[in-house]
């Protein structure tokens, strides 16, 4: 992606806040995809949803929908990470480390800059020198060994809604841009918005464009991708289960709280919007990336290079 450097100048790059480069790098990456107009197999739960959350069919509109929790059970990286332990790409205390590391930063309820710029650092080191084809075949393999059970029966009828409708449906989240546009396809979703890893002739160089698409950066993205497809985000949708993510909830018309965190719950209620829970029984474990996921973006990116890092010595 080394377009992604090119397409701001060197001064603004330094000038504009690293959450609007991070947003406007995801938007360049999903505006340089494909987008595909597929079809989700009907759910048994499509009729009721799609009569409690009516869409009406508007070339101006679209659907954004967070991943995590979201859309799919736990995190999209930490199934990611189960696949390559069962691929033996990295050992047990690296798996342990890593979700020791995600159990931190929940129970902390803060993000520390110091230790995730540290984090941030480590990551990407591993990273610098591999081949965004590599990650992407083993996410394949990967997606249908662990990923493809976990999505959310409810929402994916959501999403085929908006799609019935003619609009267009994007994933929107802090899982690098490979791995969540590997999902989006699988799911035959328009396309995704994902952080984007800077890389050179297929290569990573081991930086960020930006900082990891979390919170703010996701508003950003999701505003640069509106205006290069002329939508109205007051006639658009989006849906989350966090309350990190209420800046890019609070841009659209539409805003939904689809398995929310405690935070978002009171929020949704008290801005009078919509609510949907799909957990049954006990709040279900929110595995993997925590609330506070500035980290969470390149975590994945770590379990990765990790792993590749492993099997070539």
């Amino acid at each position: 992606m080394a377009a992604l450097l090119g397409w701001l100048p060197s001064r603004r790059r330094s000038a504009t806040p690293r959450s609007v480069l991070a947003g406007e790098a995801a938007a360049e990456a999903a505006l340089a995809a494909p987008e595909k107009d597929g079809t989700l197999p009907p759910t048994e739960q499509q009729a009721e949803l799609e009569a409690a959350f009516p869409v009406v069919g508007d070339p101006k509109a679209a659907a954004f929908f967070d991943l995590d929790n979201t859309v799919m059970q736990g995190a999209a990286l930490f199934h990611f990470g189960r696949g390559l332990y069962k691929r033996k790409f990295f050992h047990k205390r690296d798996l342990l480390r890593f979700a020791w590391q995600q159990t931190w930063f929940r129970m902390a309820g803060s993000e520390d800059p110091a230790h995730m710029e540290d984090a941030r650092n480590s990551a990407l080191s591993i990273v610098k020198g591999h081949r965004v084809e590599e990650l992407m075949a083993i996410g394949e393999e990967i997606y249908d060994e662990y990923m493809a059970g976990k999505i959310w029966p409810g929402t994916r009828a959501l999403a085929q809604a908006h799609l019935d409708a003619g609009q267009r449906v994007w994933l929107v989240t802090a899982a690098p841009v490979e791995t969540a546009t590997i999902i989006a396809r699988r799911l035959g979703l328009t396309g995704a918005l994902g952080t984007v890893a800077e890389s050179v002739n297929g290569v990573y160089t081991g930086r960020l464009v930006g900082e990891p698409l979390h919170g703010p950066a996701k508003a950003e993205a999701v505003k640069a991708l509106a205006t290069a497809r002329g939508l109205d985000l007051q006639r658009c949708a989006a849906y989350s289960d966090s309350s990190n993510d209420i800046p890019m909830l609070s841009l659209v018309g539409h805003p939904y709280a689809i398995n929310p965190d405690s935070a978002l719950r009171k929020h949704a209620r008290k801005h009078e919007w919509r609510l949907r829970d799909y957990r049954t029984g006990r709040k279900a474990a929110r595995i993997g990336l925590p609330a506070a996921a500035g980290i969470g973006a390149v975590a994945g990116g770590a379990a990765a290079a990790v792993a590749l890092h492993r099997r070539r010595r």
